[in-house]
């Protein structure tokens, strides 16, 4: 058997777990084979002169991620307030997408709009490629607000209420499932009301995943929690991003947004200043800080306002905080002080963060 310029696409059988002895079955049977392949072309090929290895490792396969959300000229309006201003991004299929600005950027007001709770005065938006329809929304998990559980129940008989709503039937394997994945397996049968505010976060997230549905949204997750119920939401939401689900998640934090997403759009003011992977946004930076301290620090403060390339990042009676050229070292920077005079008792050069990138952005809009 011999194929000849055929384009069409493999990724219906890499994403069902299958092998390639079901796509050369179908490809023997399909009265149209052209529509089994894509995205690559191929010369003649005798496929069954090759085994399915060396086919699949001569083959060069270009998936396409499918797209799970696309944004137009998005805005909302109040009377004559602009909450969100005209923003377009798309997310693609297993990203952990960060919606990333300081409070009253436009953040809750996107996402609300996204989950149909609040009307867009202009642009749109289509889930799965499939517009703003209901059906949309069985294959969404969102949590925008407080989680609001009775606080009589425990936390097995809320994620019952709750997949009775759902319409999930019967709720047994659902419920036990996403309380495995949420940590709170030992604690199914204690009331809502002895959980601290983490584990009233993660039943609330675990709520999200009943249904087990492709995309999650999240509105800022840990806010109000202490140190070890952010750390424990932040690894959970990492373990559902490793599972293969798409999490939309806005917060105000850099720190978490860094640790967590894959990718991220920087708003402010209801402005969309920057889509990236975070990889990009951390690596693009065209600066760099690094921290001085000397016995005389009014003088390096003096020596520092006088370079055009240098400015004050943050500074005390010790030490400054120094942004300058992202190709400065550690023993330029040194000698640059040693040769004005200037011996340095401290020295550090800052790695490289979202929160510097991000402080850039903003800077520059």
């Amino acid at each position: 058997m011999c194929v000849t310029n055929i384009t069409g696409s493999l990724q219906f059988y890499v994403g069902r777990n299958t092998g390639f002895d079901d796509f050369i079955a179908d490809l023997h049977q399909d009265d149209h084979p052209e529509r089994l392949i894509s995205h690559f072309k191929l010369p003649l090929v005798p496929f069954l002169f090759f085994s399915p290895f060396s086919i699949l490792s001569w083959l060069k396969i270009t998936t396409v991620a499918e797209k799970v959300l696309s944004i137009k000229g998005l805005s909302k309006n109040y009377n004559d307030f602009a909450a969100v201003k005209n923003i377009s991004f798309d997310v693609e299929q297993q990203m952990v997408f960060g919606l990333l600005g300081p409070n009253g950027s436009g953040k809750t007001t996107t996402l609300g709009m996204l989950m149909g709770v609040i009307r867009p005065s202009s642009g749109e938006f289509s889930w799965f490629n499939n517009g703003q329809k209901d059906e949309n929304r069985k294959r969404i998990g969102s949590l925008l607000e407080t989680p609001n559980f009775y606080p009589y129940l425990t936390a097995w008989q809320n994620l019952e209420v709750v997949a009775k709503i759902k319409g999930i039937d019967p709720p047994k394997e659902s419920i036990d499932r996403v309380l495995k994945i949420v940590g709170l397996t030992k604690r199914s049968d204690s009331k809502f009301k002895t959980f601290s505010l983490g584990m009233k976060q993660r039943l609330a997230i675990g709520a999200t995943l009943l249904g087990d549905p492709e995309v999650l949204v999240l509105d800022e997750p840990t806010n109000g929690l202490d140190p070890q119920g952010i750390a424990e939401i932040r690894e959970l939401i990492i373990r559902i991003g490793k599972s293969g689900k798409t999490i939309v998640i806005a917060s105000h934090i850099l720190d978490e947004i860094q640790k967590v997403c894959t990718h991220a759009a920087i708003l402010r003011d209801g402005k969309l200043l920057q889509v990236s992977t975070i990889d990009s946004l951390i690596g693009n930076q065209d600066v760099r800080l690094i921290k001085v301290g000397a016995e005389e620090m009014t003088k390096v403060k003096s020596i520092v306002e006088q370079i055009p390339s240098y400015s004050i990042y943050k500074e005390d009676d010790h030490a400054l905080i120094i942004r300058c050229p992202r190709e400065t070292t550690a023993s330029m920077m040194n000698k640059f002080f040693f040769d004005h005079g200037i011996v340095l008792n401290q020295l550090s050069v800052f790695s490289e963060s979202l929160e510097n990138q991000f402080l850039e952005i903003i800077k520059k809009s």
